[in-house]
Parts: structure tokens; C-alpha cells; sequence
């Protein structure tokens, strides 16, 4: 029923009851008084009329002629009740006598007959005024149409007024469900039992189009657009499939089908498109690598275990573990985005230079390996050899052209090395030879190697051990002025004192201590223990100590610096700290800047190995260095090769030029003293005038170059 119709309703009864009220009530009064009256007039008159009949019966003669008399039978006294008037008439309708008065028009009549001896010998009539209960109806009908206006006016307020806000709060519910329906992320469909389509929303026009309003009706617009779009084919019509399904159009739809309590279903549509490629591509990144979308080490893993597997039996395949050579002095050199591009196109070429049914795989840093059903040692030695070559290939990156390499280990499955685990250990063994025997090669894993790899584990536990037990102590090696031959300063260099094996060179474990990352702790210690034995010496000689470029890459070399300084009280001015080409091959804001930082606090910076790199010149003009030192291999060459002795005249030259000192490393006899004096270099350092020695032998050597000491006499 609609909401005119209900008003219309309303009004209507509430209009019928009012006339009825109207109507009614004055109609009723009138009714119940003319019988009221009536009751009281034919009460009346029947007394009167047995009074006049007794009267008659004992007066039979003279009863036409008592007038007197008979009015006093008649004659009632009067009260508040309606009052009749009397008369009596004989049977031949003469008026025989009446009472008194007369009654307001309109009147009812009521005629009792008297009755003598079994025979009506008269009529006694009885006339009563009606104006009385007309007037008194007049009012009753006012009273009842004032009451009727009331009452249509109160329905008229009240159940249309409750009908409104009843219909707005209904209205209100509406929107705010059509509202809620239409901001629903899914779809939503309602048939009824006759599969018609009563409510759908705007998520579901969005999804699949509108269907035509006249059409839909009987329900099979809609669902034959949903069958269109493989949403479910079954023969019944709510029976439609729930789950996922692809749409033609590569969307993916999300259904769920409820039946309804009373008939009909309701469904609903979601997108997950988005979530299945997003969960695709979170899958995707747990088991390929970032960078170079390859495989990572649990994808490859689970290739192994899956190549293990198959069919329960051995299976054809060979791990093969691939470490770029050289790849570390690119990252330094050229940076982490150069780093990166580098690896991207590495792994291009390993995908190329590998077959299709192989897997390649980045298992972290610059550590690669493949599976391969190849399991011939010629055809395995085939692919290392492809893949060694590829990677030998120059790189053109960032617009400079990067060499690098490949070591290889190979291990091919056996009947006897069945799980992952041992696969890839073999094959790390045999790639840790390969790398041992010179790089660039590749080698077949072999029993025995896996006790080499023992060793060097056992070598990097003790050496974290010998950072926490502070076994490592500082050699000094004294550094000369050329004219006069005067001590100016020490360079602290690092040694290991092993509980077993005695005193450990720094170039038997510097390197291991740059790769497993405690080249930073060691440097630290390093600063730390040259800046308080300095500390301890005459004002005039400085201390100098090497930096690794690896803490400047991943560490604070100025806060490091400010500690040693703060914690032994050494000027800053008696620093000389030693860095690499390396360190400026970075090439980065970060470097220069703790390189300004530095050198504004008043600590010395020196260039160590002049003139062995690509770029030394250019370095000296970016950044003032203080000193310069020329490499040894200069200055061992310079008794025999005239080039030398130009290459250091050179340098010594350009020194002056830009006002640096040029301090020359590796003096190990009297002639390269001799030439070096004579081109001019400011100071010297060699097994010439003293091999590093421990820290309790430098106050002998200040006392001894204190006392002018010759070179002989060293």
C-alpha cells in the first residue's frame, strides 16, 4: 500500500467516524428521550384510564357529566418529568373533557382505551411535547459536531503526524541503507522467490553494468549477465556457484550465494583482482631476489628438494656455486647504485649463457649458483667455462667500462650426496678452491676440500675472539726527515698476537677481517690505542694510522676520531691519518665531507700509495691532502729503472707545486736513500732505518734518533 493510499485512509475514517459522532449522538438522545416519553405518557394514561373506568363503573349514569370529577382523575400533579396533557373522548370522538393548557408544537399522541365491564366505552388520550427534547437534542447535536470536529481533527494530527514520522524515520533508514548498500567494496544482488531481481547497488552496476529495469523483473536479465560473465552455470537459477572465478576479461570475482529465510538468495561480488597480484607479487618477492628477479636461496632450495624428489629416484643435476672476482672494489669504487646495475646485468648473462630447463639464482651479495641436469664432467666443464667467459666480458657501467670475473665450484650429484644441504656445501667448498687457486677458474668438488673450509672457519672464530680478547697489538715504524735525517713520527701498524700460532702479519687477516665486517672494530681499536701510546711521547712527533675504506662506507670514521682524541688528550695536530685511492673512488658527498670534517679539526690527511691507481691526480685537486706517500714499488725499482726515478721526481715535484710533503715508503737500501735525497723528497720510511717494532721499543728509538743517529747505526 503506498503512502497516499494510507493517508487517503486516514482521512477517510477518521471523516466517517466524526459523522458518525456528529450524527449519531444527537440522533441517539432524540431516540432515547421520544422513548422515554413515551414510556412516561402510557404509564400515565393507563393509570388514569383505570381510574375513569372505576369511576364509570360506579357512576354509569352520570359519568358524561361530571367534568369536575373526572378531571380530577385525570389530572397528575405536576413534577420535572415531561407532563401529558389529558382528555377524554366517547367512542363516537366528542370530547368529553380535557385538561387545561396547551402544548408546544410538535406533539405526540398515545390513546388508552377505557375499558368497563369487557367493553371500551371511551378513549383516553394522552398528548405530550416534543419541543422540550428538540431543543435539548439541538444542543446534544452541537456538543456531538463540536466532538466530531475534535475527533476529526485528532485524526487528522495524530496517526498522520505518527504516519509522517513513522514514514521518516522509514525514509531515514532507507537512505542510510542505500547509502551503506552503495558504498559497499562488493557487488550485492537480491532475487526473490520468483528470481526476480528486487535490490542490487552501485558496486554491482560498476562491476558488471546495469540491468534494464522492465527486464529485470523477471530475473533473467540479470543472472544471464552474470552466466555471461562465468559467474557460476548451473541449471537452477539460485544455484549459482560461490568461490572464485576469472572473469573473460582477466578480472577476478570473489562470490558468496546465501538462500533466504523466506525464499529467493542474495549475493555478493567482490574484486580481488588487486589482492590475488598483490599476494602473487608478495609470493613473487619472498622467493625471487629484489634486484635481479632471480630466484632466491629458499626458491632454489626448494628446486633442489624438488629435483631430489622426483619420481624417487636420482635424478640427473649438478649445483654449481658462481662469487664474482673483483666485484667488492666496483661496490667501493663506484658505488652501491653502480653495485647494483652491475649485478642486474651479471645476471642477464648467466641467464643467457645457461640453458632453459636450468635454474639461476642469486643467493645474497655477489654469491650466484644454477642447477643444471647436465651431469658430465665434460659437459659440466662446458658450462663453467660459458659462464666464466661471460662474466669476463668487459661491463659498460654508468659509462665506464668495469672488469670483473668468476670463480666457480661444481658438484655433481651422487648416489652418496642426496640432500640440499650437502649439494650446496660441496659446491661452496669447491668454489672457495677455485677462488684460492687464483680466481677466475672453476673447480670440481673433491674429497679433503671441506678441511680447508674447516680451517678458515675456525680462522674467522678466532679472530672475533681475538677482537673480544684484545689480542691484537701495535707495531711502530719510525718515519724520517730527509734533510736533516731527524725523527718526525711513527706509523702505527697492526699486529695479531695468536695463542698458538705466534705473531699473525696484518695481510693474514685484514682481508678475512674486511670481508666478514670487523674491519670497523679493529680500526676503531686501532685509533684508539695509537692515539694514547702518541699521547705518551715527545710533542714533536706525530702518529700516523691507516683507515680502510670500509669505515667510511659503512662507518663514523670523524666519530671514531673525536673519541681516540677525547679519550688520550692527543692534539689533533699530531694525527696523520693514511687513506687509499679507494676511499675517494666512492666518490660520494658522505666521504668528502667527513674528509673536510677531519681535516678542519686539525688532523693531517695523507694519500697512501700514490700514483697505483687510475686517478691520483684528479684526487689531489678535489681534496687537499697534507702528504702524499709514494708506493714501494716505485721506490724498489729505482737502482735499476730509469722510469722510476722519473715517475718519482715527478711526484716530488708535484708535491712542492701544491704544497704537500711527499713521504716515500719501502727505503730499504743506501742508493734508493741516496736517490730520494738527492730529488728532494721530504721523508723517508723503511726496513732502511728500522722494521715496526712493539710499543715498549719506541722510547729507545725516540732516544736513539735523538741523539743523531746514523743510518749505519740503525
Amino acid at each position: 500500500m503506498s503512502q497516499l493510499q494510507i493517508r487517503t485512509l486516514i482521512r477517510g475514517a477518521g471523516l466517517a467516524l466524526a459523522v458518525i459522532i456528529a450524527v449519531g449522538l444527537p440522533a441517539g438522545y432524540f431516540a432515547v428521550g421520544a422513548i422515554d416519553i413515551g414510556h412516561t405518557a402510557a404509564l400515565k394514561a393507563r393509570l388514569s384510564s383505570d381510574r375513569v373506568a372505576r369511576y364509570i363503573y360506579a357512576h354509569e349514569e352520570l359519568w358524561q357529566y361530571q367534568h369536575v370529577r373526572l378531571l380530577e382523575l385525570i389530572e397528575f400533579p405536576p413534577d420535572h418529568g415531561v407532563q401529558p396533557r389529558m382528555r377524554i373522548e366517547d367512542t363516537a370522538g366528542r370530547m368529553v373533557v380535557q385538561e387545561s393548557g396547551a402544548l408546544l408544537s410538535p406533539t405526540h399522541e398515545l390513546r388508552v382505551p377505557v375499558v368497563v365491564g369487557g367493553e371500551t366505552i371511551a378513549w383516553l388520550a394522552a398528548d405530550t411535547s416534543l419541543r422540550p427534547l428538540l431543543i435539548e437534542t439541538g444542543y446534544v447535536a452541537l456538543f456531538g459536531l463540536l466532538l466530531g470536529l475534535l475527533e476529526w481533527f485528532a485524526m487528522l494530527l495524530l496517526p498522520l503526524r505518527a504516519l509522517d514520522k513513522t514514514l521518516s524515520a522509514l525514509s531515514t533508514q532507507s537512505a542510510r541503507f542505500q547509502a551503506a548498500l552503495n558504498n559497499m567494496t562488493q557487488g550485492l544482488c537480491m532475487f526473490d522467490g520468483q528470481n526476480r531481481l528486487i535490490v542490487h547497488n552501485r558496486r554491482f552496476d560498476e562491476m558488471f553494468g546495469a540491468p534494464d529495469p522492465e527486464a529485470a523483473r523477471s530475473g533473467s536479465v540479470a543472472i544471464g549477465m552474470l552466466r555471461e560473465r562465468g559467474l557460476g552455470g548451473s541449471a537452477r537459477l539460485d544455484g549459482l556457484e560461490g568461490g572464485t572465478h576469472e572473469l573473460i576479461d582477466g578480472r577476478v570475482i570473489q562470490v558468496s550465494h546465501q538462500a533466504m529465510a523466506e525464499a529467493g538468495w542474495v549475493a555478493t561480488y567482490e574484486d580481488v583482482t588487486e589482492r590475488r597480484r598483490s599476494h602473487e607479487r608478495l609470493l613473487h618477492m619472498t622467493r625471487h631476489d629484489a634486484l635481479t628477479g632471480l630466484p632466491n636461496r629458499t626458491l632454489f632450495r626448494e628446486q633442489m628438494e624438488r629435483r631430489l624428489s622426483h619420481g624417487g629416484a636420482p635424478s640427473r643435476m649438478a649445483v654449481l656455486c658462481i662469487d664474482l672476482d673483483g666485484f667488492k672494489g666496483v661496490n667501493d669504487s663506484l658505488g652501491h647504485a653502480a653495485g647494483d646495475e652491475l649485478l642486474r646485468v651479471v645476471a642477464r648473462r648467466l641467464r643467457d649463457a645457461t640453458r632453459e630447463a636450468d635454474i639461476v639464482a642469486r643467493l645474497g651479495g655477489d654469491e650466484f649458483a644454477v642447477i643444471t641436469e647436465l651431469e658430465q664432467p665434460a659437459e659440466l666443464e662446458a658450462l663453467a667455462a660459458r659462464l666464466v667467459g661471460a662474466l669476463q666480458a668487459p661491463f659498460q657501467i654508468q659509462g665506464q667500462v668495469v672488469a670483473i670475473g668468476a670463480s666457480i665450484g661444481v658438484m655433481p650429484r651422487s648416489e652418496t650426496q642426496a640432500t640440499a644441504d650437502e649439494l650446496l656445501r660441496n659446491a661452496d667448498i669447491a668454489l672457495y678452491r677455485a677462488k684460492a687457486e687464483g680466481r677466475g677458474t672453476w673447480r670440481f668438488f673433491e674429497p679433503g676440500m671441506d678441511a680447508e673450509i674447516l680451517k678458515r672457519r675456525q680462522f674467522e672464530a678466532e679472530l672475533r675472539r681475538a677482537l673480544i680478547e684484545e689480542q691484537f697489538e701495535l707495531h711502530y715504524q719510525p718515519l724520517l726527515a730527509a734533510e736533516p735525517q731527524a725523527l718526525v713520527g711513527f706509523e702505527a701498524l697492526v699486529r695479531w698476537r695468536h695463542p698458538r700460532r705466534g705473531l699473525v702479519q696484518p695481510g693474514e687477516f685484514i682481508p678475512l677481517a674486511e670481508e666478514i665486517g670487523l674491519i670497523k672494530s679493529i680500526g676503531a681499536w686501532v685509533l684508539r690505542k695509537a692515539c694514547a701510546d702518541a699521547a705518551k711521547w715527545p710533542s714533536h712527533i706525530k702518529i700516523a694510522v691507516n683507515l680502510s675504506p670500509l669505515q667510511f662506507m659503512d662507518g663514523d670514521p670523524v666519530r671514531d676520531v673525536e673519541l681516540a682524541l677525547a679519550a688520550s688528550g692527543l692534539p689533533a695536530e699530531r694525527l696523520e691519518l693514511e687513506i687509499t685511492e679507494s676511499v675517494l673512488l666512492q666518490d660520494n658527498e658522505t666521504t668528502l665531507s667527513s674528509l673536510h670534517r677531519l681535516h678542519a679539526m686539525g688532523v693531517r690527511i695523507s694519500m697512501d700509495d700514490f700514483g697505483t691507481g687510475y686517478s691520483s691526480l684528479s684526487y689531489l685537486r678535489r681534496f687537499p691532502f697534507d702528504k702524499i706517500k709514494i708506493d714501494r714499488s716505485f721506490v724498489h725499482a729505482l737502482a735499476q729503472d730509469t722510469g722510476s726515478i722519473a715517475i718519482v721526481r715527478a711526484v716530488i715535484g708535484l708535491g712542492k707545486a701544491l704544497g704537500m710533503d711527499v713521504l716515500a715508503e719501502g727505503v730499504e737500501t743506501a742508493e734508493q736513500l741516496r736517490i730520494l735525497k738527492l730529488e728532494g723528497c721530504d721523508e723517508l720510511q723503511g726496513y732502511l732505518f728500522s722494521r715496526p717494532q712493539p710499543v715498549q721499543d719506541v722510547a729507545e728509538m725516540i732516544a736513539r734518533y735523538a741523539q743523531g743517529a746514523s743510518t749505519a747505526e740503525a
